[in-house]
């Protein structure tokens, strides 16, 4: 455990929950497409795109049990309700897949890797998606869609643009930072070890802004106990 470990970890968690509930309401709700706001249409997608990326990582801090170290419930109960907001999944589900991606990373035996074409893009990320993306997510998905749109009398282009844009680009986001990019198949060279995972070259503001560090994918297979924001200082003194 880091100093405070905790009470950083749920101060961030609270931070990256409430400012996506925001901008989610305010966007969905009360923000009118014209012409003259069509401008900041694309900052809005893109930043919610960018804490939508955050909750997923949050909630998986939660599975490793590193957002609250020490208490068991309060990170399950924190993860299952992430995950819930972001997609409908399964709390059990995603982390026991999860934790299989761990035991045997870049194999036959992960659930995150496409053994099938693990060097292109787009093939691996139809898998990926259809493996978590099932039809529990998508009666979510439509339910809270339905709901808006009948119900709260909510703008087509608001719920397209501030609440399906944001959700289907932090999926692609989220993949292509941490998954494919750590774990993709180079012709180049290998892996250095069994992990048979890379980290990203990038600086401490990239890092942050492309995956919340989850692109220091390397550090974290290492030490999965580390929480996201604490991977930056793990980091290996050569790649940093």
């Amino acid at each position: 455990m880091r100093p405070f470990q905790a009470a950083i970890g749920l101060t961030l968690c609270v931070a990256v929950i409430a400012a996506w509930f925001a901008i989610h309401i305010g966007a969905v709700f009360f923000f009118e497409v014209t012409w003259g706001t069509l401008i900041f249409v694309p900052l809005i997608t893109a930043f919610q795109c960018w804490l939508t990326v955050g909750l997923f990582i949050v909630a998986h801090d939660a599975m490793h049990g590193s957002l609250a170290p020490g208490h068991a419930k309060l990170n399950a109960a924190i993860g299952a309700f992430i995950l819930f907001v972001y997609a409908g999944f399964a709390w059990r589900k995603v982390r026991d897949a999860h934790f299989a991606h761990h035991d045997a990373p870049g194999t036959e035996s992960d659930p995150d890797f496409f053994v099938g074409d693990p060097e292109n893009f787009w093939p691996w990320f139809r898998t990926f998606f259809s493996r978590y993306f099932g039809v529990r997510s998508v009666l979510f998905v439509s339910t809270v869609v339905s709901a808006y749109l009948l119900v709260f009398g909510v703008r087509v282009e608001n719920v397209v643009l501030f609440y399906g844009m944001p959700s289907l680009l932090s999926s692609l986001q989220l993949f292509y930072f941490g998954t494919y990019r750590p774990h993709r198949h180079e012709a180049a060279g290998g892996f250095v070890d069994e992990h048979n995972t890379r980290s990203t070259q990038f600086g401490y503001i990239a890092s942050l802004f492309t995956c919340f560090h989850f692109g220091y994918h390397h550090e974290h297979h290492t030490s999965p106990w580390t929480p996201w924001w604490a991977l930056p200082y793990v980091r290996a003194p050569e790649t940093a």
